[in-house]
């Protein structure tokens, strides 16, 4: 197959940690073509979507993940998505205006006839934190409103609670406010910009000393084993990028409820693979744009998350 990754600059990458280098050196390893390029890549013109897209192949010793460089490319082509077998979307967010207009040259590309994983569609209708909404039956206390007197009296009903923004990600803009409603006008006024922006604000969820999980669904089914993100020192946020430690676990029970609950539903429009992060009993987020942790969980099971994931998207086109 010749596939495409829409993604950030190669550059960037940390390939010890990056699933989508996993995802590219499974490829590889296989006999797939790799191409790359980033959303800005990306251009209609009146005919089809096309992408000034590189040819890449990956070099030096995989067993060295801090080499460099890691990958050697090609000049770049002006390329029909529909040149490819798959094109997989791996931007990394923020979720702005700009990733939208991406979806939507992607979905035009769609109507041509280009394979894209995950759908554009599905990606721009799942917000990943309001998407748990959806199954309220998995979700802990929870209030998304711009109303400060509102979020005032959830943080009184319920008197340990979380804030956060509705497009942070890596745990940006997360606060804690405990009984003692510390700094919870301030941090009202600051996440809502004074009511011009949208807060959720969940139930404090204890067992976030155990980890915030991500759940990995690949193809409708759940891998395994999950990675619990643990807090380190005094941080509440168990994110990687918030400094949280790593530790991949078999699923427990619910999570595997969760995942198979969720799991087909998600396949069924079009997301090849979702991240469900949860704490405790409790599903807090269903991301679909770029999920990660392929790289922790494959290391310290040996579990084959990136053959797991190429496996479903080489079902997935052919």
């Amino acid at each position: 197959m010749n596939i495409l990754f829409i993604a950030d600059p190669l550059d960037r990458f940390k390939i010890y940690k990056d699933t989508t280098y996993a995802m590219m050196a499974e490829a590889a390893r296989r006999g797939h073509v790799l191409y790359a390029c980033e959303p800005q890549h990306l251009a209609w013109n009146g005919a089809k979507v096309e992408a000034s897209a590189r040819r890449i192949a990956i070099v030096g010793d995989e067993a060295n993940s801090d080499r460099l460089p890691w990958y050697a490319a090609e000049q770049a082509e002006h390329l029909s998505l529909t040149h490819f077998d798959a094109v997989l979307m791996r931007k990394d967010p923020p979720f702005d205006l700009e990733y939208v207009n991406a979806t939507w040259l992607l979905e035009i590309a769609e109507r041509n006839g280009a394979r894209i994983f995950n759908k554009p569609q599905a990606i721009r209708d799942h917000s990943e934190k309001l998407a748990i909404a959806e199954w309220p039956q998995f979700v802990t206390p929870t209030l998304v409103t711009r109303d400060a007197a509102r979020l005032r009296a959830f943080h009184a009903e319920h008197g340990d609670v979380i804030l956060k923004p509705l497009d942070g990600m890596g745990g940006m803009g997360v606060f804690r406010v405990k009984a003692d409603g510390m700094n919870l006008g301030s941090i009202v006024e600051m996440l809502s910009e004074d009511g011009a922006r949208t807060v959720m604000a969940q139930k404090f969820i204890p067992e976030i000393t155990d980890g915030d999980k991500r759940i990995l669904v690949i193809g409708g089914q759940p891998v395994p084993y999950s990675l619990a993100r643990i807090p380190q020192g005094s941080e509440v946020r168990g994110n990687l990028a918030a400094g949280g430690l790593g530790r991949a676990q078999p699923l427990s029970a619910r999570d595997r409820e969760i995942a198979e609950t969720l799991g087909p539903v998600l396949q069924a429009r079009g997301l090849l693979l979702a991240g469900l992060d949860a704490i405790g009993d409790y599903l807090t987020e269903v991301n679909v744009t770029s999920p990660t942790c392929f790289r922790e969980i494959m290391d310290q099971t040996g579990f084959d998350v990136a053959g797991t994931f190429i496996d479903a998207l080489e079902r997935a086109v052919h």
